[in-house]
């Protein structure tokens, strides 16, 4: 058996070779919040909130005691020749999920992730076959269909952000694999979906450039530099401006630099945080980008590595106010939660 949130939360039964899905919202947020939480207590006025927010029902607590009866007995029993387990059960203060032996697609996920990034620099065709083996066990948008309550959605925020490095880290390697010609299409998809984040736009830049696709290389520069000035006012970063210089000057072509202190600096999303760090940083580092011109020329930018240096700094300013910001959003977040609680216990006197 798998506790399976790629997707929509569902139980994957072995025995039966399918994913139980449990037929209602509340159940699924409930199921969601323990599986993200498994093996912790889970106090009811956190599920509470999970499952319906700032309006919850007259006998809250009662009614949470139903959807967890209802999710009992969806559960599979232990497989044939295994010791009984009760997997959900119930503790003075709330309630846990004991997952005991069985894994998680997510933690699965992680470490198919970490396994594949190890192979790169011996065999990036291998580190290729690995990652994309990894990505296959995503079923949809991560605990889809489980509602929008703190728990399931900060932790599907931090999924699609594991997603997307491992995205950036397989074609990567697919590129040092020499396997150009298979990901254009896949990247092209991805810069329009997340038009934001520029390892995506460099990457697609790399693997049109190995394929000889110059002209289109540097209409994708023309188009993430755009996009960024359009939608956030700042330019490219240095590792894009670097990029379409290669293009130009016939340099021999190459992937991004594999993950390292300089790629967590240019690209900000590699680090677990939101994409949207990446083109804010990209706003203070260094002066004006390049701009090309019909001609294919591309102006003067400065020092690139001076710049770098500098524009790694300042990201470190923008990630740390971007910290500071988060951690005020969840002291909020907090404060109205004992307040909501406090009225909910007051209005019981």
């Amino acid at each position: 058996m798998e506790f399976g949130i790629l997707g929509p939360v569902q139980v994957y039964d072995e025995s039966t070779g399918r994913g139980v899905v449990p037929p209602g919202a509340k159940q699924r947020a409930l199921l969601g919040a323990l599986v993200v939480k498994a093996g912790q207590v889970v106090p009811v006025e956190r599920l509470v909130d999970e499952l319906w927010d700032e309006h919850p029902p007259a006998n809250a607590a009662n009614a949470l005691q139903a959807h967890v009866a209802r999710l009992r007995r969806l559960l599979p029993p232990p497989a044939p020749g295994e010791p009984p387990h009760e997997w959900l059960v119930t503790r003075p203060l709330g309630y846990a999920l004991r997952p005991g032996r069985i894994d998680t697609d997510a933690r699965r996920f992680h470490r198919m992730v970490a396994e594949g990034r190890a192979l790169a620099g011996a065999d990036p065709g291998l580190a290729a076959d690995a990652l994309r083996e990894a990505m296959a066990l995503w079923r949809g948008p991560a605990l889809e269909g489980s509602g929008r309550g703190a728990i399931c959605s900060a932790e599907a925020s931090l999924l699609e952000e594991s997603r997307l490095v491992a995205l950036e880290a397989l074609y990567d390697a697919c590129l040092r694999a020499d396997r150009c010609d298979g990901i254009t299409g896949e990247l092209e998809e991805l810069t329009t979906a997340h038009p934001l984040r520029e390892r995506f736009y460099d990457l697609l830049m790399a693997a049109l450039h190995r394929c000889g696709r110059r002209a289109e290389a540097i209409g994708v520069y023309d188009r993430a530099r755009r996009r960024l000035l359009r939608d956030l006012g700042v330019e490219p970063g240095p590792i894009l401006r670097e990029r379409v210089e290669a293009v130009l000057d016939h340099r021999e072509p190459g992937p991004g630099p594999w993950p390292s202190g300089r790629t967590a600096a240019a690209y900000p999303a590699a680090a677990a945080y939101p994409a949207a760090v990446t083109a804010v940083a990209a706003g203070s580092r260094a002066g004006p980008a390049a701009e090309v011109g019909a001609a294919g020329e591309v102006g003067a930018a400065g020092e690139v590595g001076a710049a770098a240096e500098v524009g790694a700094l300042r990201e470190e300013v923008v990630r740390l106010t971007s910290r500071l910001e988060q951690l005020s959003r969840d002291q909020r977040e907090l404060l109205g939660r004992l307040e909501r609680l406090s009225a909910r216990r007051t209005a019981l006197r």
